[in-house]
């Protein structure tokens, strides 16, 4: 084919689309900003912390992991060779449960169950949510709310629900603190990164299905977590596969510029080492977040492309990992620990129980586990120091990450116990004040109404291309799987723009189980027909009743489990 693409930007995104055009024939250059490619994917090492020959202990922005509902993302590691038989798909092993940890009270383990009909749905939900110190009808409420969401139609999910808070939806201000506290703050900041006050239902109700499911239907893994560092087992034999494809890849090289020329991008100027550069291809894309994305939009582009003239409108919030390396192996829970109250909304992984190889040969020879943290609340007071992680020295927000997981889980640390050999804070996190942090990277959170400001990855410029996890996308969250979708989007504008006869890249919806359809279709007649879902509607409490006590079997073949 001959035609060159310059994708600008290396994380996920960037590297999907790279992989999607050279399969596809296009001359493939990928500028990335970072001295390493995989975005907030990358794991990255504990500078001088190797001694005695030994490698530098593994470090990460945040721990990664695979829920059932990553499709796309999967679709491309199966497609990475690994070794001489094997690919990176097979570099992921199956997390068992998920621990839901709080200060003082009994712990909470999530484990499958198998629900045949909705009324079992139901009795799923309620058991899953009970042992958290909500009220009993509380509880029930939010699990009706929830079922709401599942029964609602696509459409009734896109337009109302995008108007809508999480926080309001499940009316979170008229009842208790701890439902406030557990069901509408804590899930919502532990499992999707945002703030149910501003976050839309559009986006929390379905995510948080998607995350339910495959506990409720077990068919592949609810969660999937990589068997060594991110780089090793994925992001580095990624990077080789496409150097095989003939994909050339720059790192350390920053866009400073779009040169527009006759209504399309005639370059792209770049700083570089040796100075100012400016690159041409055929076609452009940026896989850059929003936040660098942003100020790079100029009024000449805003005028040809207004569908990216309001990115500035989009809002990022904070989610970045620490990591502790300890003097022995301390597996908390086989999979993720979500610490409900904790102010900071940490959640956590003990890695070394799924990497397959040890970390005796890292470090100074001591580290037998990392238990890996993700701070998803900056904003708000710990309970050591009273000071939110934004307003934290390192130091401190080390001490208090520690403490407030100390609160909830028991961690051995007494005189021959368990030790900290040493932790490492994401690098993103800088401090140009002393107890004043910034973030480099930080995420990309869909409050209410801002759908509207996120555009498709085909703007109105003509070779200009987006694939980032602001794009409108199936996934709808900023996530690995929502950056490769974009980017297979990106790429199947280009194949269209080119009139290219390449097959189309997959673009994977979200499956509800079948289960659900009957109340989904009566939704839709509604809907269509300007009518609130029935589970809303006073005086219909027998036909919801009905609704969700309907003894509908799915038959087997017709059970699809997301992801």
């Amino acid at each position: 084919m001959g035609e060159s693409v310059a994708i600008l930007g290396g994380g996920v995104a960037g590297l999907s689309a790279a992989h999607e055009l050279a399969e596809r024939g296009f001359e493939v250059r990928v500028y990335e900003r970072n001295s390493l490619f995989g975005g907030k994917a990358r794991s990255l090492l504990k500078a001088g912390s190797g001694t005695g020959g030994r490698r530098d202990l593994p470090g990460e922005h945040g721990f990664r992991f695979f829920p059932g509902f990553y499709r796309h993302v999967i679709d491309t590691m199966r497609r990475i060779p690994y070794g001489a038989s094997s690919n990176v798909f097979e570099n992921l092993t199956a997390a068992t449960r998920i621990l839901l940890a709080r200060a003082g009270r009994q712990d909470t383990f999530w484990v499958a169950r198998v629900p045949d009909t909705v009324a079992d749905f139901r009795v799923f939900l309620g058991e899953l949510f009970t042992n958290l110190g909500v009220p009993a009808q509380e509880t029930a409420y939010f699990v009706e709310r929830i079922l709401v969401i599942a029964t609602s139609c696509q459409r009734r999910r896109e337009e109302e629900y995008e108007k809508i808070a999480f926080w309001d939806f499940i009316g979170a201000a008229e009842r208790s603190v701890a439902y406030q506290k557990y069901l509408a703050e804590g899930l919502t900041r532990s499992l999707v990164a945002m703030r149910a006050e501003e976050s839309s239902t559009r986006t929390v109700g379905p995510i948080l299905l998607q995350l339910l499911y495959p506990l409720a239907f077990p068919g592949e893994s609810f969660d999937r977590l990589l068997t060594g560092p991110t780089n090793d087992v994925w992001i580095f034999p990624w990077i080789d596969h496409l150097r095989k494809l003939g994909v050339q890849l720059r790192l350390d090289v920053k866009v400073e510029q779009f040169l527009m020329s006759g209504g399309r991008i005639g370059g792209v100027e770049l700083a570089t080492a040796a100075g100012t550069e400016t690159i041409t291809a055929d076609y452009y894309v940026a896989a850059m977040p929003v936040e660098v994305m942003a100020p790079l939009v100029s009024s000449q582009m805003k005028s040809a492309a207004p569908s990216i003239a309001n990115l500035d409108q989009l809002k990022v919030e904070w989610m970045n990992g620490i990591q502790f390396y300890l003097d022995r192996e301390e597996p908390l829970c086989n999979g993720h620990v979500i610490y409900l109250d904790s102010p900071w909304a940490l959640t956590s992984i003990s890695q070394r129980q799924f990497w397959r190889a040890g970390l005796e040969d890292r470090g100074n020879g001591n580290c037998r586990d990392i238990l890996s943290v993700d701070v998803s609340d900056w904003n708000t007071p710990g309970i050591l120091y009273g000071k939110p992680a934004a307003e934290c020295t390192p130091e401190e927000i080390r001490t208090e990450v520690w403490q407030q997981i100390a609160a909830s889980v028991p961690l051995n640390v007494t005189p021959g116990g368990l030790e900290v050999v040493d932790w490492f804070l994401d690098p993103d996190i800088s401090f140009p004040n002393p107890s004043q942090a910034a973030n480099l990277e930080p995420l990309l959170i869909n409050t209410v109404n801002s759908f509207q400001y996120r555009p498709q990855a085909q703007t109105e410029i003509p070779n200009l291309f987006l694939a980032s996890d602001y794009v409108r996308t199936n996934t709808n969250l900023a996530t690995m799987e929502g950056a490769n979708e974009a980017a297979r989007r990106a790429t199947n504008a280009i194949l269209d723009a080119s009139h290219s006869s390449a097959p189309k890249a997959a673009v994977f919806q979200f499956e509800d189980p079948a289960i659900f359809r009957p109340a989904q279709d009566l939704d839709a007649v509604l809907y269509s027909t300007g009518h609130p879902h029935v589970g809303t509607t006073p005086g219909a409490e027998s036909i919801w009743a009905s609704l969700t006590g309907l003894g509908y079997h799915a038959p087997p073949t017709a059970r699809q489990i997301p992801g």
